[in-house]
């Protein structure tokens, strides 16, 4: 590496919003965050859906009882063809 051109990588620490500070490394001496892995959904189990104007619930309802729509279509066999051509 050339001398002089590269940043002081220095011992940091990383503050959340929620309290919780950790060490690591870095080029700044002090990072703060706004979510650590102490305090976001994923990590502590608590996720929530973050409903807005009730659009999981209109969904939900929009399909309830559609189901799959491939699975409804009558399937076109060789006695579906034998009745049509009967029929003519």
């Amino acid at each position: 590496m050339k001398d002089g051109i590269h940043p002081n990588y220095i011992d940091t620490v990383a503050r959340c919003g929620c309290g919780n500070t950790f060490s690591t490394r870095s080029t700044v001496p002090e990072i703060k965050v706004d979510i650590c892995n102490v305090c976001h959904p994923f990590f502590t189990g608590k996720l929530k859906f973050i409903d807005t104007a009730g659009r999981i619930e209109k969904f939900k309802s929009k399909f309830a009882g559609a189901g799959y729509a491939s699975l409804k279509k009558k399937k076109a066999g060789p006695a579906a063809a034998a009745a049509d051509a009967s029929a003519s």
